[in-house]
């Protein structure tokens, strides 16, 4: 998926702090929707739906194409891979502070 080049003009961990929002992304990791397609799956209308859409896509979480008068949207690679890698950065180092923590703890019996 092509991406666009400029930055987000949104927080990404701010627009998936809705849970209406994280629906419509683990939608979407199925594959390209339709708005329409979209709504038929959540219990919120196709307004909501379309203003959700708006914040994922100024977070750069995903990007819209035209097909006729519809627009089908996808996940946009660059917005999430942003994620994933702060993710692993602050999981990384919390894995690793916690097994230095463990291999020089001992427990209270001596062992």
């Amino acid at each position: 998926m092509a991406t666009t080049g400029r930055q987000p003009a949104g927080d990404p961990f701010e627009a998936m702090g809705d849970g209406h929002r994280r629906e419509i992304l683990r939608l979407l990791g199925g594959g390209d929707r339709a708005v329409h397609e979209l709504a038929a799956e959540l219990p919120i209308s196709r307004p909501a739906v379309s203003r959700h859409l708006r914040v994922l896509k100024q977070a750069g979480l995903v990007a819209e194409r035209a097909d006729g008068n519809r627009r089908i949207y996808h996940l946009e690679d660059a917005g999430l891979q942003v994620v994933q890698d702060y993710l692993e950065r602050v999981w990384g180092d919390a894995a690793t502070r916690f097994r230095l923590f463990a291999e020089n703890s001992t427990t209270t019996d001596g062992r």
